[in-house]
């Protein structure tokens, strides 16, 4: 009994020394190795990275249309360009270079438009009296037009000087833009007169003119109209522009005390 019991206990005693710790493996952790661990540099210690949030930004809103964002290729670079595309027209640069040379042609050819047609009520009567010829405007003074009608009158050769000329423009334009497509500008022919050599110059011009053509083709669209409506011409719906402030007052007052 006495041998079984010192057995177990010589049992006991080596199996619980496996989890005790050796003296050697106390002895090999030195105070040197210890208090180089607790000193170690801060760099030495590895950071976690910093996560940054992104936040997408929002998109430019259209100067034109506040509530709508500015379209993609509409980004200022064009004079008078104030991002009006709510259709999305201009889906590409090409695109939007093709749109800018049609609207600078509407544009020139609308200011001009918009001084012919009162000066053609003002003078057309006086002009075919001198050279014996009838007038081309009707009995209200009011110009030949889709809805005036009267553009019968009118001689083919007319016509066709004038598409004879615009198609002259438009090739002209056309061999310019291919010959520079970089640098070339939607409505440059290559006239230079009066026209600025510093570019802050050229940049006044270009919106001075752009401007003063969207307004012309606002114009004549609302000369077609008033005539339409209200059967008379221009000219008599505001003598005030086209005749002298005497001779004005004097329709005006339709008595003849303003002499």
């Amino acid at each position: 009994m006495m041998k079984s019991l010192a057995l177990a206990f010589a049992v006991l005693s080596a199996s619980s020394s496996a989890f005790a710790p050796t003296p050697n493996a106390i002895s090999a952790i030195s105070p040197s190795s210890t208090l180089f661990m607790s000193e170690a540099p801060i760099d030495d210690v590895a950071t976690t990275p910093l996560v940054t949030e992104t936040r997408a930004v929002a998109p430019v809103m259209s100067q034109s249309l506040p509530f709508l964002p500015r379209p993609a290729y509409l980004d200022g670079t064009l004079a008078g360009d104030v991002g009006f595309d709510p259709f999305g027209f201009a889906k590409s640069e090409s695109e939007l270079m093709n749109y800018r040379e049609a609207e600078v042609k509407h544009a020139r050819l609308a200011m001009l438009a918009a001084a012919g047609w009162p000066l053609s009520e003002v003078f057309d009567k006086k002009i075919a009296a001198a050279m014996h010829m009838d007038p081309l405007l009707d009995g209200a003074d009011r110009v030949p037009s889709l809805l005036n009608g009267g553009l019968g009158k009118i001689s083919p050769a007319y016509w066709v000087g004038c598409i004879g000329a615009a198609a002259l423009i438009d090739i002209i334009g056309t061999l310019r833009m291919k010959g520079d497509s970089i640098n070339y500008l939607p409505g440059d022919f290559g006239l230079r007169l009066g026209y600025p050599s510093d570019e802050a110059g050229q940049k006044r011009m270009q919106l001075a003119e752009i401007k003063n053509g969207r307004l012309a083709m606002i114009a004549i669209f609302g000369f077609a109209i008033q005539e339409f409506v209200s059967k008379q011409g221009v000219i008599d719906e505001t003598p005030l522009f086209f005749f002298p402030i005497v001779q004005t007052l004097h329709n005006y007052a339709n008595s003849g005390y303003i002499q």
